[in-house]
């Protein structure tokens, strides 16, 4: 790989238009032909372009790939591929013996004149690993930072032939795919947020893997992925969505983590304007909560997404450590839509932690003012002192005195409001305690999971459990 990082973006396109095997069409609608314009600088592309075409115009676009409402979205780049990769299979028919194939497309919204909008699109690529073989997909949704037309343009001129390329020389290791994808691009120009392959050269890949190693690395921040494992991108799947929010570490789930989703859901639905139909339920993963033992596994990660899929959840990987700036990213998806959080107590008392926000210039106050003044209602569960066995929630909740007036605007501007029910007797449970059960061998563990959950670590034998063998 470490040849293949001192390529510049005129090396890779050089060396895919020397490979005469490798042909295909270029297809970018919005952002201009910035892609194909490397291919052709590079020299030798003759032997690589079939066409290039670039559909700038609405009604252009319409007749080509048919009428839509919406130009900067996946439907669309998915029409774009199927139509382009079957109009050059066709057409070449006579070279599907000697070329492996690709149609590149994207539709594209880069930086308007008033510098009002986020430049943001999506990005594809059909293309065959051997002659005549069936095709692969990678597709891409990207955000790009620059803060100039321009250079939102090169930006995507690079991120498409590094794409071009690492689809051709990296695909073998998908680790080595990403390094070369985001080569030259460092985050604060291009942000990566949804990347997901699909073929008959990716049936064993995870794309949910991916959408972790992706915040892992910094290319996003989040990303997410629904019950059959497809990755989506957040702000098309939340967009005007009333989003309801709860994290954890959920190593393992347990009834209490299932009280609080499901009995906040309810209280949820009673608030005004929230409409079951328009409801999306997100449990989110931080970075840090996945780590395990020092280090995140992949595979830990992967068991606790399964269970949370087998429950019915849809899952969000995030590397927001503080609320104020998760809820600060949702709330920009949900466009005034009023946005649910459940917490627990404890995690309330972090919250109104002032150390917690050293780093801002205005801390707890901007922070505050950044995550909290939105259309936002955090709902706090309670918790079992382990002191005194006292009940500890909302209305005894104790903050710093000079605070207090802080957290009384919370509550009173109804940002803050109790758990109106919740089954006491699943206040014990804590999830520490029963990962260190299953540990242990005990049985006992069982009767603080759902069914489906302990059926599941038993049969997968995980977070450590062992069947005993009996003699």
């Amino acid at each position: 790989m470490s040849d293949k990082i001192r390529l510049t973006t005129e090396d890779k396109a050089l060396q895919v238009n020397l490979n005469t095997e490798i042909y295909g069409c270029f297809a970018e609608i919005g952002a201009g032909q910035e892609v194909a314009a490397n291919f052709f600088k590079a020299g030798g592309s003759s032997g690589t372009i079939a066409y290039t075409h670039s559909a700038y115009d609405m009604k252009v676009s319409d007749s080509m790939y048919g009428e839509t409402s919406r130009y900067v979205c996946e439907e669309r780049l998915i029409t774009m591929m199927d139509i382009e990769y079957k109009n050059l299979t066709s057409r070449l028919s006579s070279r599907n013996t000697e070329s492996k194939f690709f149609a590149f497309c994207n539709t594209v919204e880069s930086l308007n004149y008033h510098k009002t909008n986020q430049g943001k699109g999506w990005v594809g690529m059909r293309f065959q690993l051997d002659v005549a073989a069936k095709p692969n997909d990678v597709i891409i949704h990207v955000k790009m930072h620059d803060n100039g037309h321009r250079a939102q343009q090169d930006a995507l001129g690079i991120l498409g032939v590094n794409l071009i390329h690492a689809c051709y020389y990296n695909y073998k290791n998908l680790d080595d795919f990403l390094t070369a994808l985001v080569q030259r691009l460092p985050r604060e120009r291009v942000e990566i947020d949804m990347l997901r392959f699909s073929g008959p050269d990716f049936e064993s890949v995870d794309n949910r893997v991916i959408a972790l190693n992706l915040v892992k690395r910094g290319i996003t921040d989040a990303t997410m992925f629904d019950l059959s494992k497809r990755v989506l991108q957040p702000a098309t799947a939340l967009y005007k969505k009333n989003i309801l929010l709860m994290r954890g570490r959920f190593r393992p789930v347990t009834k209490v983590h299932i009280d609080m989703i499901e009995q906040g859901k309810e209280q949820f639905l009673k608030e005004n304007k929230v409409d079951e139909d328009n409801l999306r339920v997100i449990i989110e993963l931080t970075l840090k909560d996945l780590t395990a033992d020092g280090k995140i596994s992949d595979q830990d990660f992967m068991d606790r997404v399964d269970l949370l899929s087998t429950l019915g959840y849809t899952v969000m990987i995030t590397n927001y450590l503080k609320y104020y700036k998760m809820i600060d990213y949702l709330s920009g998806i949900a466009k005034g839509k009023l946005l649910g959080v459940i917490l627990g107590v404890y995690n309330l008392a972090n919250v109104f932690e002032e150390n917690f926000y050293s780093n801002l210039p205005g801390g707890i106050l901007q922070a505050f003012g950044t995550g909290f003044g939105h259309n936002v209602k955090l709902f706090v569960y309670p918790a079992i002192n382990v002191e005194d066995g006292e009940l500890y929630e909302l209305s005894n909740f104790q903050t710093e005195p000079n605070l207090k007036g802080l957290f009384d605007y919370m509550v009173d501007n109804h940002k803050l409001v109790a758990f109106n029910n919740y089954n006491t007797k699943y206040l014990y449970i804590l999830s520490d305690d029963v990962l260190s059960k299953i540990k242990a061998g005990a049985s006992s563990w069982e009767e603080d999971v759902p069914t489906e959950v302990a059926k599941a670590i038993k049969f997968y034998e995980l977070f450590g459990y062992k069947e005993k063998i009996t003699s």
